[in-house]
């Protein structure tokens, strides 16, 4: 029940003060962000593609209000792309976007986003690697799948995210298994209402599974973005049922989470690819992972019982 309570509280301009402040929310927060600039990340990549994992890199900021800023994520991105050509890491890093960031939520937002991006999907298509789309809230997301066609009629490897929580995510499945897309199922970590998506845990997660073997039987590039020992199994299950190869598709873990089942399933051979998010931005991030999983806000209060 927690949950709707957390990511109500990250969109509270108050609590994301009082929290800010807090003095043991740093530390905390370096667990999953484990920078706010390239320079501080990079060892972090190096580190992980050293160990045999991917990544995929999120810069952390979504709620933008002026133009000027969707152009700075824009560039960011760039610099991102330009230090992993620098250090030859272009087929073991790829990039998420949010295209709220990129301008989505402001007046012909559609067409401001897709102009910032596009120039970031290209870099990262000239360094050997790709850019995926990320989910956000329900109302965003025709406009996302429109942006998602649009890359990839150019780009074709051009990822999206699909939320095995809403309704709607089993026909986008089934949509985007027939096109040969790549696509990251993850379960969802918006407040969504009732009338559009599952609100309890155990239908979720039966969502999960069914779309997943819509995914596995298609013609696409299925992504598992998920920590959920008993869901990885059932993956590992439906790919060997479909008779999908181990480069067929691929787990996707966040930065900081189970960090040994990230070693473990790259030691038998699975692409495993970490999600490792970066930024000054960070505080709807944080507070989304915070509401995905019970354990990451017991770990949180427990640092601040502990050292507040």
């Amino acid at each position: 029940m927690l949950g709707p309570v957390i990511l109500a509280a990250s969109r509270s301009d108050k609590m994301r003060r009082l929290i800010s402040a807090a003095p043991v929310t740093k530390p905390v927060v370096d667990r999953f962000i484990p920078g706010e600039t390239v320079d501080q990340v990079v060892p972090i990549i190096k580190d992980l593609t050293g160990k045999g994992l991917e990544v995929t890199m999120d810069v952390v900021g979504e709620d933008i209000t002026t133009p000027e800023q969707s152009y700075a994520a824009r560039d960011a991105y760039l610099e991102l792309i330009g230090r992993l050509e620098e250090l030859g890491l272009g087929t073991k890093a790829e990039m998420s976007v949010k295209l709220s960031m990129f301008g989505q939520a402001l007046e012909g937002g559609q067409e401001l986003a897709l102009a910032n991006v596009r120039p970031v999907v290209e870099a990262a298509a000239a360094i050997g690697t790709t850019v995926t789309l990320d989910a956000e809230d329900h109302t965003t997301l025709d406009s996302m799948f429109a942006i998602h066609e649009e890359l990839r009629k150019d780009f074709p490897q051009t990822g999206c995210v699909i939320q095995a929580y809403l309704f709607r995510t089993e026909a986008d499945a089934r949509r985007l298994a027939e096109s040969g897309s790549r696509v990251r199922l993850v379960k969802g970590a918006y407040k969504e209402p009732a009338e559009v998506a599952y609100q309890q845990k155990s239908e979720t997660d039966k969502a999960y599974v069914r779309i997943l073997k819509i995914l596995m039987e298609g013609e696409g590039y299925p992504m598992i973005g998920s920590h959920d020992p008993r869901l990885i199994s059932i993956a590992q299950e439906l790919a060997r049922t479909a008779g999908r190869k181990l480069d067929e598709y691929e787990f996707q873990m966040l930065y900081g989470i189970r960090s040994d089942e990230h070693l473990r399933l790259a030691a038998e051979g699975h692409r495993m690819r970490v999600y490792t998010a970066y930024g000054t931005d960070w505080y709807g991030y944080f507070m989304r992972r915070l509401a995905e999983k019970p354990a990451n806000l017991l770990f949180f209060a427990r640092s601040i019982l502990t050292k507040g």
